[in-house]
């Protein structure tokens, strides 16, 4: 009995024996089978980089030109040092070691280290773009001997910008942000563009990035190349820029010492000739990675250098709004060019008094007459026949108060007042009173710079709504294409009779007895009008004297040229320029380089003073004129 108990003992243990051995030849056939079938390619891959390595190497963004051929921005060479983290055997002593090398901050290091742990091992990550020499020879050495192997140096193509103009219209570039990974087959670790026609022909302007696949020693060391595919350059762009307006721009802008912006168009389509905003930054800050401290001191700027005041920044018009209550007044059958109304220096409207910047009165004056002299009194009265609702419509069919479409990146809107916006607004009912400072640009009156090119060029062009553009060409290897100009965003039946009488008050203003004089040049026929618009009341000028807070006015100056036959046209702002005819100054330098340059004359150097007016008559609150 016993013997046949231990017998079935020994039979039951050999079972579970025999089952066990079974189930682990079992589970180590199946491990072989995935390690050797399942990811083979994967083991193969690692194999295979314990002595190869592909190397990304990055395509050179396109080349920008203005529109004579001129280069814009380009490309330079620079280098990189990153870290090989799927050869790395001690990530931390690498990321010490690094620090100490290249005269980094370690928990600098660290934290690009820790800001890509998530990516795939095998991308590199890059710990200083645009390496110096020294950096470059000190990394090369301890990979020479063996002390850095996972950490690689290499040559990469980084955004040059040769001249620092235009800043705002380029734009930067910069490494891809979380938002942007995975937008269009963006990666971790491209370099993008960021703002300006950067971004916005971004798409464009990449390349395809190359590999190189080389062998490497136990250590790591490159042994030779097996093979290479190069990358492709993006696309060339050729902007509607000129660079010599642009620089005229720039020089005058220089001189004068003002902040503010100018945007210049050609007023048959919409081609943007010149474009600028003040203050402006360097963008070769950005190309190969802004550090922590410029960032920072842009960033907290009280002028705020990074706005792009052209497109961004909202101003008060003041009288070179008067033009579009003109057309509105015209067209609505309110007035005729001979319209006339008698100033005496002031006017009463709903029970308050409005004063015309000239004390003693216009007399009785014309349509034409009014716009030369920018009679206050005279608007005043069109706007109260008009009412609001009826400016609303012409100003903004004339671009004002909506986005003008051009191809930068956050453009805002200005403001031209209706009825419905305050109801839906303030919930409050508009008031007739209200419109009377409309009338001559004041009051809930906001526009854009870019918006006011385009509203010149529709005056100019006699009433086609321009869209503003950049692009004018593109070469994708193949030769240069040319993009066609949006199409006009309106055009405006406005009758010619109509149009040319405001271009007569325009001419008038540079030709005659109004303030524009500064922009005349003989023989052109440049018409334009003068704008000063208050920052404060003069009751909050005269309490916030002694303050920090620049209180001056903002100086404007819209032109086109010549009046019958418009080649240019636009705007300038001096922000805190104190007289509109501070512009007509910049503005004129402007318009000699662009005449100088179309009759293949000598440019003209920028004058060393522009004639300017630095007092500021409203300093204490006086009733000095502001037109």
């Amino acid at each position: 009995m016993a013997i046949q108990e231990d017998r079935r003992r020994v039979a039951v243990r050999l079972t579970v024996l025999q089952y066990g051995v079974t189930l682990v030849f079992s589970v180590l056939a199946v491990s072989f089978w995935v390690l050797q079938v399942v990811q083979h390619s994967m083991y193969e891959e690692l194999a295979e980089n314990n002595h190869q390595r592909t190397l990304a190497l990055r395509a050179p963004r396109g080349v920008v030109f203005d529109r004579d051929g001129r280069v814009l921005v380009e490309n330079r060479h620079s280098f990189s040092i990153s870290i090989l983290r799927e050869h790395t055997k001690d990530l931390e002593r690498t990321i010490g070691m690094l620090a100490s090398v290249i005269g980094v901050d370690e928990a600098r290091v660290r934290e690009i280290v820790d800001r890509h742990r998530k990516e795939p091992a095998y991308r590199p990550i890059t710990i200083v773009q645009d390496a110096t020499l020294a950096q470059v020879a000190a990394v090369t050495a301890r990979r020479l001997d063996s002390e850095l192997p996972d950490v690689v140096v290499e040559q990469v193509p980084t955004r040059r910008y040769p001249e620092t103009l235009a800043a705002h219209l380029f734009g930067y570039v910069g490494e891809v942000n979380e938002s942007q990974v995975g937008e269009r087959g963006l990666r971790s670790g491209d370099i993008v563009g960021q703002s300006g026609i950067e971004k916005i022909y971004n798409a464009l302007l990449m390349g395809e990035d190359g590999a190189r696949r080389v062998v490497v020693n136990s250590v790591g060391r490159e042994i030779r190349t097996l093979e290479e595919d190069a990358p492709s350059e993006g696309k060339r762009l050729q902007l509607t820029i000129d660079y010599d307006v642009q620089k005229a721009i720039e020089d005058a802008f220089d001189v004068a010492g003002f902040n503010g912006a100018a945007v210049v168009l050609d007023p048959s389509d919409g081609a943007v000739l010149g474009f600028t905003s003040r203050p402006a930054y360097d963008p070769n800050a950005f190309a190969a990675g802004i550090d922590r401290a410029t960032w920072a001191s842009l960033n907290g700027d009280a002028l705020l250098p990074l706005q792009n005041r052209a497109i961004q920044g909202r101003y008060s018009p003041g009288s070179t709004f008067k033009m579009a209550v003109a057309l509105a007044g015209l067209e609505e059958g309110i007035i005729t060019p001979d319209f006339k109304v008698r100033c005496a220096g002031h006017q009463n409207f709903y029970g308050r008094d409005f004063k015309c910047w000239k004390a003693g009165g216009h007399g009785t004056i014309d349509l034409r007459h009014a716009i030369e002299q920018s009679c206050d009194v005279y608007f005043y009265t069109v706007a109260n026949m008009l009412g609001v609702d009826r400016i609303h419509k012409w100003a903004t069919a004339l671009g004002l108060g909506i986005k003008s479409g051009i191809d930068l990146p956050n453009e805002v809107a200005g403001l031209v007042p209706s009825t419905s916006w305050k109801l839906e607004r303030m919930k409050e009912k508009w008031y007739a009173g209200e419109t009377i400072s409309v009338g001559i640009g004041q009051g809930a009156v906001s526009v854009t710079p870019v918006s006011m090119a385009v509203y010149m060029a529709t005056l100019a062009n006699g009433g086609s709504r321009v869209t503003p553009h950049l692009l004018e060409a593109v070469d994708d290897g193949s030769g240069w294409k040319a993009v066609p100009p949006p199409p006009p965003e309106a055009t405006l039946d406005i009758g010619p009779e109509k149009m040319q009488a405001i271009r007569d008050g325009l001419w008038m203003v540079v030709n005659a007895a109004g303030t524009g004089a500064r922009a005349r040049i003989a023989g052109r026929d440049v018409a334009g009008k003068t704008g000063t618009a208050q920052v404060i009341s003069n009751q909050g000028r005269l309490a916030a004297r002694g303050s920090s807070r620049d209180l001056r006015d903002h100086g404007w100056f819209v032109f086109f040229a010549p009046r019958d036959h418009p080649q240019i046209a636009g705007v300038v702002l001096l922000e805190h320029g104190i007289h509109g005819s501070n512009a007509a100054s910049v503005a004129h330098h402007i318009l000699e380089t662009f005449f100088a340059k179309q009759d293949g004359r000598p440019l003209p150097q920028v004058p060393a003073d522009l004639q300017l007016n630095y007092s500021d008559p409203f300093a204490v609150g006086s009733g000095a004129e502001r037109h």
